[in-house]
């Protein structure tokens, strides 16, 4: 080295009151001369010194921000909720392009048929198969960090369940635009959306996480073959009483689901995780 940092600068450097530009040769100059980095801790208290190197050390090893987490924690929401919120699974670049492919080629049938009935049965399906596959050691990859979070279980799943409602329910409602000839009736796939989501998760607190969400699809699944069994009704459930009927069952699924909301406790939920019954 050719010249070396003076005395009164390492000392406002350890201080913290080196103005840039200097601040930044120091920096540069100190990272690769071990003679004013002896004396950088000479004229440095130790104490504060081994502090800074631990938060620098805290800092790097911190895991990147993603855009979406970022955001909600500037909008206050804690750094460990919005890791849980932004990790679950249904909202990786994976799930978005395969709900995205499925719904465009279910309107490219639906379109050729001239038939909403296959839509309009399925797009329901997809928030209950989102919720579904946002809980479980297999596809959650914070699985380990939401079984020791600082929050009730129940409050976890209604973290990832808006998420997850969030998510495909927009996907859903741009793909009911590309349907414009069938007015309200390319919407009447989402009080039943809602149905089997709210269904699904209060029979997931007895049944657990597989059987649950299985049952409801095979429930609903049975109603459209009943409705197509009778060709005057195959429309039923999307028509003003099976609308009616659907609302009816989420808000009773809703308040059952928030009377054994205890079940989903951080120590239960590891069961349930599993697919076990509680």
């Amino acid at each position: 080295m050719s010249w070396h940092v003076g005395d009164e600068e390492l000392r406002a450097y350890a201080r913290g009151e080196l103005a840039a530009p200097l601040l930044w040769s120091t920096d540069t100059h100190l990272a690769a001369c071990a003679q004013c980095r002896a004396t950088l801790a000479r004229e440095s208290d130790p104490v504060a010194l081994d502090a800074g190197w631990e938060r620098l050390d805290a800092e790097l090893d911190a895991p990147r921000r993603g855009l979406l987490e970022g955001t909600l924690v500037r909008f206050g929401v804690s750094d460990h909720t919005s890791r849980l919120l932004t990790a679950t699974p249904i909202l990786r670049r994976s799930w978005f392009l395969a709900v995205l492919s499925v719904l465009v080629m279910t309107v490219v049938m639906v379109r050729t048929a001239d038939n909403p009935a296959l839509f309009l049965a399925l797009a329901p399906l997809l928030p209950l198969a989102g919720v579904a596959l946002s809980f479980g050691r297999a596809l959650d990859p914070t699985y380990e960090m939401a079984m020791v979070a600082p929050m009730h279980g129940f409050r976890l799943l209604m973290i990832r369940t808006v998420a997850v409602l969030t998510a495909s329910l927009a996907l859903n409602g741009l793909t009911t635009l590309a349907l414009p000839g069938y007015g309200l009736l390319a919407l009447a796939w989402l009080l039943p959306a809602l149905a089997l989501t709210a269904t699904g998760l209060a029979l997931t607190a007895r049944l657990g996480a597989v059987v649950a969400p299985a049952l409801t699809c095979s429930i609903w699944v049975g109603i459209l073959l009943y409705a197509q069994s009778r060709p005057h009704d195959a429309l039923a459930p999307f028509t003003t009483p099976g609308q009616i009927v659907a609302a009816v069952v989420a808000l009773v699924a809703a308040l059952a689901l928030y009377r054994s909301r205890d079940r989903f406790d951080i120590r239960p939920m590891a069961g349930f995780q599993e697919g076990g019954a509680m």
